[in-house]
C-alpha cells in the first residue's frame, strides 16, 4: 500500500478528519519498535523543512518530517548541537530510511548525555500537531520561557504517534564544547564497573556520559567516562577523577576528537550488538541492581550506560520476555523489547491506574481510534 504523504498541516488534517479506517503513522521509517501492522500508512516525511534558526536564542523551528540530519547540519555551521544526542537505530534494527526530528521527539530518544542534559522532552518548547478529530492543536512557544497552558508538550513526547501526529517542533539547542576526554579502564567486572561510574557521578567534577561495555572494540570490558568542556577544565578534571577512581581501576585518558566521537557513538548506537542473532531489550533499573539483574537472566550479553541505569541487553533468540520481565519487576524497573519475538509484548505492563489514565488520555485525543492502533494493542497485550 502506498503511503499518504500530505505536503502541509492542513493536508494531514485533513486526511484524519475524512478517514475511516485506522492510520499507521511512521516518520523516516528507522525505528519499527512499536510500529503497528495495521492501518493505512502515513509518512510525515512531507512536511519537511527548518522553519526558524535562532542561533543568539539558542532555538529552532522545525517540521517534523526534516530529516535529523538537515537538523544537526545547521546546528554544526553554527557550532551547535542537539545536546541530548539521539541514537540512530538503523543498525541495531536493520532498518532504513532517514531519522526525522519529529521520530526523535514522538520516541523521545535519548542519549548519554542524558544523565547531564536530560532527555529529549526536556529540550522540546512547542509543538503543533494533529489529533485523531483532525483538528490542529498548538501548544507551548519558541522560546524558553514560555509556560502558558497545559504542558502537551511533554504529553506528546514519546507518545509514538498514539495521541497526535506532529507537524511542527520547537527545540532548544546548545553550543558545542570545545573538548571532549573519555577515561578509559580495561577489565573491569560489572560490579566494579557500575561502582566506578556512580562514584564519578556522584563527584563535583560535570561528567556527561558514563557507560561500560561487556565486550568493547578488542572483546575484552571496557568502563568510559565522558567528560566536555575546555581544554584546561577537562584536564583538571581528568586528573582529579584518575585519583577519585584509582582504588578500582586505572583510567587513562583520551581527547582525541575522532576518537571519542567514535567512543560514543558507538555506545549511543549500541554498536556492539549491532551484529549477531539475538533479541534485544532496553531496560531501565536502579544502577546499583544493573550487575546483579543482568547476572540472573541466563545467556545475557550487556551495555550499561547512564551509569547503569540503562541495560541494553542481548539474550539468546526467542528468550522467554516473561523471564526477562520477572527480574526487571522484582528490582522496581520497567522493560522494552527493542528487537525479538514479540509474543509477550513490546512495552512494560502498567498499573491499572496508569493504564486507566493512558487509556482515558488516548480517548481525549483520538476518539475513533484511528492513531496506530496497533501500538495500543501492543501496550494492551502487555497488559493481560
Amino acid at each position: 500500500m502506498k503511503d499518504l504523504r500530505p505536503e502541509t498541516e492542513a493536508e494531514l488534517a485533513e486526511i484524519v478528519r475524512d478517514t475511516g479506517e485506522p492510520l499507521r503513522i511512521r516518520g523516516g521509517g528507522t525505528r519499527p519498535i512499536g510500529v503497528p501492522v495495521n492501518g493505512a500508512p502515513l509518512t510525515t516525511a512531507g512536511l519537511s523543512g527548518i522553519d526558524l534558526y535562532e542561533p543568539g536564542a539558542l532555538t529552532m523551528v522545525a517540521r517534523a518530517g526534516t530529516p535529523l540530519a538537515e537538523i544537526e547540519e545547521a546546528l554544526a555551521a553554527e557550532g551547535q548541537r542537539l545536546a541530548f544526542e539521539p541514537m540512530d537505530h538503523r543498525r541495531l534494527l536493520g532498518s532504513e530510511g532517514k531519522p526525522t526530528i519529529g521520530g526523535v521527539f514522538a520516541a523521545n530518544v535519548s542519549g548519554p548525555r542524558r544523565i547531564q542534559c536530560g532527555a529529549a522532552r526536556d529540550f522540546l518548547l512547542g509543538v503543533r500537531f494533529v489529533d485523531g478529530r483532525g483538528e490542529v492543536i498548538r501548544n507551548g512557544g519558541r522560546v524558553m520561557k514560555n509556560v502558558t497552558g497545559y504542558d502537551l508538550v511533554k504529553l506528546m513526547a514519546g507518545s509514538y504517534g498514539t495521541l497526535g501526529i506532529l507537524t511542527e517542533v520547537a527545540l532548544k539547542v546548545l553550543p558545542k564544547t570545545q573538548v571532549t576526554g573519555s577515561l578509559n579502564c580495561v577489565g573491569l567486572t560489572d560490579e566494579q564497573a557500575i561502582a566506578a561510574l556512580c562514584r564519578a557521578l556522584g563527584s563535583p567534577y560535570e561528567v556527561t556520559g558514563t557507560a561500560h561495555m561487556q565486550a568493547g572494540p578488542d572483546g575484552t570490558p571496557r568502563t568510559v567516562i565522558r567528560i566536555e568542556g575546555t581544554e584546561a577544565s577537562v584536564a583538571y578534571r581528568a586528573a582529579e577523577l584518575r585519583k577519585l577512581l584509582a582504588a578500582i581501576g586505572e583510567f587513562s585518558i583520551d581527547t582525541d576528537p575522532e576518537s571519542t566521537k567514535d567512543t560514543w557513538r558507538a555506545i549511543r548506537d549500541v554498536q556492539p550488538f549491532h551484529d549477531g542473532e539475538g533479541d534485544i531489550w532496553r531496560l531501565s533499573v536502579k544502577p546499583t541492581d544493573a550487575p546483579g539483574l543482568v547476572a540472573r537472566i541466563d545467556g545475557a550479553e550487556a551495555l550499561y550506560d547512564w551509569g547503569g541505569g540503562l541495560i541494553w541487553l542481548r539474550v539468546p533468540k526467542g528468550k522467554s520476555a516473561s523471564d526477562i520481565r520477572h527480574a526487571v519487576n522484582e528490582t522496581g524497573g520497567h522493560a522494552t523489547l527493542i528487537r525479538g519475538t514479540r509474543g509477550g509484548g513490546v512495552f512494560q505492563p502498567l498499573s491499572p491506574p496508569v493504564a486507566a489514565l493512558q487509556d482515558g488520555l488516548r480517548k481525549r485525543f483520538d476518539p475513533k481510534g484511528l492513531l496506530n492502533p496497533g501500538l495500543m494493542a501492543q501496550a494492551a497485550e502487555a497488559n493481560e
